[in-house]
């Protein structure tokens, strides 16, 4: 087994049903070849950098999964014969390929995932800026001091 990741672009104009059934199908293609799918992720709508078949616009979405040169053969037949693929690209990654090393990194970026948002709803402490005193070597808070338009006026002079 060899690890994959397949990057393709749709019509912007799909519904997200018809994208969905894109998906679905390689799916079942990877499935039923006995690969394992590490990841789908689904990039959404956006502008394309130039034209490609009169379209200024593409839906993206990312397949990654591990399984034999069969199986990057037979999605890339399907992508090639179907008119609502744009592009795609196919390339070979470096990793896991065994079902449970795929598992492994999948657990492991879910946890990572959890702590990172677990981490940004806990409350951000606040930060005072501190100033040093450059005589006595002092540490103390800077305060915002605001100044009215006739203490502007009589500092120039």
């Amino acid at each position: 087994m060899q690890r994959y990741e397949v990057i393709a672009i749709a019509l912007a104009n799909l519904s997200d049903e018809d994208v969905t059934a894109l998906i679905e199908r390689s799916q079942k293609i990877i499935t039923d070849r006995k690969g394992v799918i590490a990841k789908i992720d689904k990039w959404g709508k956006r502008h394309l950098a130039y034209e490609i078949k009169k379209q200024k616009d593409g839906y993206y979405f990312l397949i990654d999964f591990a399984g034999d040169g069969a199986i990057v053969t037979e999605i890339e037949r399907n992508y090639k014969i179907d008119d609502r693929i744009l592009k795609f690209m196919t390339v070979k990654k470096e990793g896991a390929t065994t079902s449970e090393g795929i598992e492994q990194e999948i657990a492991a970026a879910e946890a990572k995932r959890t702590q990172a948002k677990a981490e940004s709803e806990a409350p951000a402490e606040v930060k005072v800026i501190q100033q040093a005193d450059k005589v006595s070597g002092e540490v103390k808070p800077v305060s915002k001091k605001t100044y009215n338009k006739e203490e502007i006026s009589t500092k120039g002079e």
